[in-house]
């Protein structure tokens, strides 16, 4: 767990975690639900949540950061990284809206070559997952 440092008191009770990495599964189709930050100390950790999923052989894997408050481009790399291991075996995409996670995407041009949609079921209509 990780700790605050404080000026007056030393180190405070464990930190809230900056980013929540959760999964569901639609049918065939995995969502990752990603909430908090994500920058070069948590990015790691969504690269593993996909990673897992892979053996479980899944039809679409959609990565939701509507809940996301910052988007860093180590985060970004994560998602452009996914996306080139989906190629042929499995369909990608990216629930982006807020200025937050959406604009820094569309500015370094990568909201077209992840696939990124306003909402999750837009994304899953897109993707052909109607379970």
């Amino acid at each position: 767990m990780s700790q605050r440092h404080t000026a007056e008191h030393g180190f405070a009770e464990a930190a809230e975690p900056q980013c929540v990495i959760t999964h569901k599964w639609l049918g065939r189709t995995a969502v990752i639900g990603v909430s908090g930050e994500v920058d070069a100390l948590t990015a790691p950790e969504l690269d593993a949540a996909i990673a897992a999923l892979l053996p479980d052989g899944p039809a679409a894997i959609i990565v939701d950061l509507s809940d996301v408050q910052f988007l860093a481009s180590a985060g970004m790399a994560v998602l452009v990284a996914a996306r080139e291991k989906s190629d042929g075996h499995f369909r990608f995409a990216v629930v982006a809206d807020s200025p937050a996670t959406s604009r820094p995407l569309r500015l370094v041009g990568l909201a077209d070559l992840i696939g990124l949609y306003p909402t999750l079921d837009q994304a899953r209509a897109d993707l052909g997952d109607t379970d």
